[in-house]
């Protein structure tokens, strides 16, 4: 029986204590903050799951106005906490065009450079909008002295476009040719993958050693059971969730998994909340494991917001994401 501790709060954070599982002792530091499809919702839920199902230590950090120490995702210039990736086991990140100070950038850039293991959804394609002519102007979304910055670099790519229409058509994942054994699609079937986001355009073929593992395909409309689109947009179909490594200055090798999925209406689905939970397995080198039966349950009420620009619950402080007794 995995056991998880009620959840420790601090003014700009949440901390939720894992208890026991095959996640004991590893601490994971969840990295929120975008204005669209609410990570600020997606990643206390991913955090609890990991917690209270696996047994991992998960903090959550936001985008927090200081003013009122509320979160507030159109605060693109403050996330506090990241000292917390010093001894993180692993880093998730999802995060839309910040422009963080040097301090707490640079928490990011030496966790990166450690060579420990980084997961990116959804948005962290185009996670950092820094100007070129800042100290880490080379990890934003559309640098030209690092092509793609953090995004195309580390992840595997960089913001492209809609390659479903955005808000009309839904993503179904299939299990790419080859991976059927992956431990990442350990326990999902074609189909179990299901997002209302819309799939992102890559580039094809993706950077260096990266090997798609779910395929993104287009539907008609904004239900698991919509049917494919025909033509292009699935023909071929782009991949919405990929392995790769990260070869840091001094030669270590981060893995890492990305995801064009992960909105917080996408962890409705059972078998995206799978993806996600066996993709901390992977990335932290304990695959063997992932058990396809393990429970990826809601923990508590999950009702999570519709992806909108300036649809953010207001005079919600990280403390209101503590977990509760069940």
């Amino acid at each position: 029986m995995i056991f998880c501790s009620a959840a420790v709060a601090s003014d700009q954070w949440v901390v939720y204590e894992g208890g026991q599982g095959p996640g004991k002792g590893k601490h994971i530091v969840l990295v929120g903050g975008d204005e669209e499809y609410r990570s600020e919702e997606a990643l206390p839920q991913l955090g609890k799951i990991l917690a209270k199902r696996h047994g991992f230590k998960c903090t959550v950090l936001f985008a927090i106005d200081p003013q009122s120490g509320e979160i507030n995702p159109e605060k693109g210039d403050n996330l506090p906490g990241l000292e917390a990736l010093k001894d993180a086991d692993l880093m998730i990140i999802f995060t839309r065009f910040r422009n963080l100070p040097d301090d707490q950038m640079q928490h990011i850039v030496d966790y990166v450079e450690s060579g420990r293991p980084i997961i990116g959804l959804r948005t962290s394609t185009h996670a950092f909008n820094i100007p070129e002519d800042k100290k880490f102007g080379r990890w934003g979304w559309a640098s030209k002295k690092w092509d793609g910055g953090f995004g195309r670099q580390v992840l595997g790519e960089t913001w492209i476009n809609h390659h479903g229409n955005h808000g009309s058509q839904s993503t179904r994942g299939l299990i790419a040719e080859g991976r059927k054994d992956h431990p990442i699609v350990r326990g999902i079937k074609d189909g179990d993958v299901w997002g209302p986001t819309d799939v992102y355009g890559v580039r094809l073929p993706l950077p260096g050693d990266s090997q798609p593992i779910v395929l993104g395909q287009v539907l008609e409309g904004m239900q698991p059971d919509s049917k494919p689109v025909d033509g292009k947009q699935n023909d071929p179909m782009m991949p919405v969730a990929w392995t790769k490594t990260y070869e840091t200055k001094d030669g270590k090798k981060a893995r890492v998994f990305t995801t064009t999925m992960g909105a917080a209406t996408d962890l409705t689905s059972e078998g995206t909340r799978r993806m996600l939970v066996n993709a901390a397995y992977w990335a932290l080198r304990i695959e063997e494991k992932i058990s396809p039966t393990s429970s990826v349950e809601i923990v508590g009420k999950y009702d999570p917001s519709p992806f909108k620009f300036g649809g953010y619950r207001k005079g919600i402080k990280p403390a209101d994401h503590a977990m509760k007794p069940e």
